[in-house]
């Protein structure tokens, strides 16, 4: 079912038609770390002002069923930059039971093609302003990974030390925080101005809201949100320089650009109407809001509750670059689907038929259409402190939420629909066979369930 809500059916400039223009699109996502669903204006946020984001999902497509693939930031990041669950990648590579520390030898690895590579062979000057958090050492870093140029924090903020690197080079040993937002603004704006007579690939992924927090003077004290909120809003204004940077530059109508969050909201920011926060496969960890702007190309005002995920961003990319997402595909198993029709409307439904969600190397839950279904979750949530250790719980009885009716996932329809369960099981059981050894064996009484209840 394709919820599609158009406003502006005639504006100027906008054709169904829409194709790639003859120069290939600029690319750029912002992805801000452990932002709510609930914490962006057209959203739904009350105590947190968002004028820039919402002028973007005003001027674009908002979409309201946007995933991750994964509530912790090292996978969600990885599948991001290469269409393909991280559960295939090898779990002690890119540590999927966590995230990776700064003292960690592992990360991405080289075997795994990211987008930014990829664009990278087809004529794209590539640069990734932020956080990385895939890997410090090499050959695991941005710069290992087809990022022409790299400036941020490696990881997360509340790691020790936290220095701010140049492409590889550390050129602050302890960052001042509370400039990160208007640092990494300048930098995104200095790599487009250096970059505007060719195509471009930015990759702006700020440390903030993630905890702790910090926002310049010019942010601080000033949200009814409170300091949280203070972020959030010095967040907008980074969308709204780098947006205007474009318009300045006229390069408007041909770069695209993405937003959402690398998963849902950790001990502050609202998830919303949705169940769950960060650390969880529920909603509230891995829907984020996600929206989408190409000026004369995605119809203005547009709305739709579609599932897509953030594995479809590498094919969309590489399709929007004028290549084939099968030539990818054939070598690398991508996860994902180009959505470059979905976006401008010419294809009505998302071309996702299922999406997974893992926390580490444990499938819990899979969206599929309307439905989702939970086939395992912790036996206490993440980040809840317990006396006992924290283990991946089978579901005797799988459960089944109809999510256009039921975001909070409240209501369990399993017994009412059990053609819908056997359904999405079977695709679950066809999909885990295609995962690597150490994934299955994970899963292995996951497996037996399923198989024992056909």
């Amino acid at each position: 079912m394709s919820l599609w809500i158009a406003a502006n059916l005639c504006s100027p400039g906008w054709s169904a038609q829409a194709k790639p223009a003859d120069r290939q699109p600029n690319i750029i996502f912002i992805l801000v770390d452990d932002m709510g669903y609930g914490d962006v204006g057209c959203f739904g946020a009350k105590a947190i002002r968002t004028p820039n984001i919402d002028r973007m999902a005003a001027e674009g497509l908002k979409l309201t069923s946007f995933y991750v693939t994964s509530p912790v930031c090292t996978p969600s990041r990885a599948a991001l930059l290469t269409g393909r669950y991280a559960a295939r990648m090898g779990a002690a590579q890119i540590k999927l039971d966590n995230v990776l520390f700064p003292t960690d030898k592992t990360g991405l690895p080289q075997t795994e093609t990211t987008v930014a590579r990829a664009l990278k062979r087809l004529g794209y000057a590539t640069a990734c302003v932020g956080k990385w958090h895939l890997g410090t050492q090499p050959p695991h870093r941005a710069t290992d990974h087809g990022f022409d140029y790299y400036f941020g924090i490696p990881y997360s903020n509340d790691m020790k030390p936290t220095p701010v690197l140049r492409n590889n080079e550390t050129i602050e040993e302890t960052a001042k925080q509370e400039t990160l937002t208007l640092r990494y603004t300048r930098e995104a704006v200095s790599f487009i101005e250096r970059s505007k007579e060719r195509p471009f690939f930015l990759y702006l992924a700020h440390n903030m809201p993630h905890i702790p927090l910090f926002a310049s003077d010019r942010f601080r004290n000033k949200s009814p949100g409170g300091l949280y909120g203070d972020v959030v809003e010095e967040l907008d204004w980074s969308v709204g320089e780098v947006l205007a940077s474009l318009k300045r530059l006229d390069l408007d109508r041909n770069t695209i650009v993405f937003f959402a969050s690398d998963n849902g909201p950790w001990y502050q920011g609202s998830p919303g109407p949705l169940r769950g926060r960060k650390g969880s496969t529920y909603e509230g960890g891995v829907r984020v809001p996600g929206i989408v702007r190409w000026s004369g190309k995605i119809r203005p005002g547009t709305v739709s509750d579609e599932p897509v995920s953030t594995i479809d961003f590498f094919p969309t990319a590489v399709a929007l670059a004028g290549a084939s997402p099968a030539e990818f595909n054939s070598k690398l198993a991508l996860d994902g689907h180009s959505i470059f029709d979905f976006l401008t409307g010419r294809q009505k439904a998302s071309p996702d038929d299922i999406i997974l969600f893992f926390d580490g190397v444990y499938l819990q839950t899979a969206r599929s259409r309307r439905w989702k279904l939970h086939v395992a979750r912790w036996n206490y949530p993440r980040y809840v402190a317990s006396a006992g250790p924290q283990r991946n719980v089978v579901l005797a009885r799988p459960e089944l939420y109809d999510l256009t009716i039921d975001a909070g996932e409240s209501y369990d329809l399993a017994a009412d629909h059990p053609d819908v369960v056997k359904q999405i099981t079977a695709e679950i059981l066809k999909a885990l066979r295609g995962f690597p050894d150490e994934i299955r064996r994970a899963n292995a009484e996951l497996l037996e369930t399923i198989a024992n209840a056909r």
